[in-house]
């Protein structure tokens, strides 16, 4: 982890290969006003997140909200002459919550077990939730100039993410069940997203190409799997 950490750092501040060193304050002028134009954009973001799960076996349902945060840092290089087209690298951290009805608990032997609750359970919560630290990896194409901050923006990209905390918790029947230990989790997260706005407001998709949960994970012999969907907005500031 300490390794994938600092390779991220050193190509966060590395110029990008075959990119022309130029002087850091190079400036325009149009009109009376000077602009820099070798301005990047977008360098940090938050956002907010209405996260599902998919590919869920038969009998498990989401219930209640669930939602996430998420913020970082991305270093933009870009890479043609116009600046529109840029890679973006960077370093991120998010929080995410799942409401369901699959229950992981452990037996006497210190494993984990998952069971479905049922309509005859009754119990008030049953969430996941998860605190990841975040390598995020983006191509971008926007329309800015150096004198406009209003511009539409489309970018791709690829997030390599690791749940350092996993927190499982049921209330109800008298009985609370708190677990954080569950061997199964894949805490090593891998999926693709996509955003895409015009200015303040920019729309913003995740999907995870692993699932949550290793798919030998079974509950009455069935695969739990589970692949996290998350949709939202994403606010970008330089």
């Amino acid at each position: 982890m300490k390794n994938t950490l600092l390779l991220l750092f050193i190509l966060i501040n590395l110029p990008l290969l075959g990119q022309e060193n130029q002087p850091a304050n190079d400036s325009i002028v149009v009109g009376e006003t000077k602009v820099d134009s070798l301005y990047r954009e977008d360098q940090f973001y938050f956002g907010f997140t209405f996260n599902l799960l998919l590919n869920r076996p038969e009998g498990i349902r989401q219930s209640g909200f669930s939602g996430g945060l998420q913020l970082g840092y991305l270093r933009d290089f870009p890479i043609n002459k116009k600046r529109t087209l840029a890679i973006a690298p960077g370093l991120g951290w998010s929080i995410n919550s799942y409401g369901q009805n699959l229950l992981v608990t452990e037996n006497r032997n210190d494993e984990s077990e998952f069971y479905i609750l049922d309509n005859e359970n009754d119990y008030s919560r049953n969430r996941f939730t998860n605190y990841l630290v975040e390598l995020p990896l983006e191509l971008r194409w926007r329309s800015s100039t150096p004198e406009s901050y209003k511009f539409w923006r489309i970018y791709a990209g690829v997030k390599a993410s690791y749940i350092y905390h996993f927190k499982s918790r049921y209330e109800g029947e008298g009985n609370n069940v708190t677990q954080t230990k569950v061997e199964e989790l894949n805490r090593w997260r891998y999926g693709v997203m996509f955003t895409f706005g015009y200015n303040t407001f920019n729309f913003h998709f995740y999907y995870s190409l692993n699932p949550l949960f290793d798919a030998n994970t079974t509950e009455y012999n069935r695969e739990i799997g589970l692949h996290p969907l998350k949709i939202g907005l994403t606010f970008y500031i330089l």
